[in-house]
């Protein structure tokens, strides 16, 4: 018995020692050499943090582009999606109330031409990226609320959209607050 109890405690504070201490220790070291130094790949404008590379935010001023929605709010503490499929009755109302306001908001566009990016969640609610069509879409708007030509907000749109990884996988995007912040910039 007293063998077992040795070696258990043995065993115990070998394990305590790699994974409480040399395990954090590691991955620190490693993140640090991660893009962003550990602490998020991060959107300065004027020497102040204004967002995050893989964190979507909330835009509902017509005067920005708008992002994906979030079924969690953009809270990156608490990344998920909603978990509810398309023949939830309280999905299928929450995506028509979606619909509704984006076609209140953007006169002139109808139901048919909402790309779906734009009143879906994504899997993890904090997708900071739309799609060219989504972006495109919402031009119009812009341009009235913001007294700029479309023609100028589509090469906005054309300079921040980003083509498939590699030029290969997955579609083409583009990220709503660099993009947003780019308008801003215009003169």
């Amino acid at each position: 018995m007293k063998k077992n109890l040795k070696i258990s405690i043995k065993l115990t504070l070998v394990l305590v020692l790699i994974l409480a201490v040399l395990y954090p220790l590691l991955i620190s070291i490693v993140s640090k050499a991660a893009p962003g130094g550990g602490k998020g790949e991060t959107i300065i404008v004027n020497g102040k943090v204004v967002g995050y590379e893989r964190i979507g935010q909330k835009f509902t001023e017509d005067k920005y582009f708008w992002g994906r929605p979030s079924a969690v709010d953009y809270n990156a503490a608490g990344s998920a999606g909603s978990n509810k499929g398309p023949s939830n009755a309280e999905y299928l109302a929450t995506v028509q109330a979606r619909i509704e306001t984006f076609l209140v908001h953007n006169p002139g566009v109808t139901k048919a031409q909402i790309p779906a990016d734009l009143v879906t969640a994504s899997g993890s609610g904090l997708d900071p990226h739309i799609s060219p069509e989504a972006a495109k879409i919402q031009i119009a708007r812009i341009a009235r609320v913001r007294n700029i030509s479309a023609d100028k907000l589509q090469a906005l749109v054309d300079e921040h959209t980003e083509g498939p990884y590699l030029g290969l996988f997955g579609p083409s995007t583009v990220h709503v607050l660099k993009l947003n912040v780019a308008l801003d910039e215009l003169k």
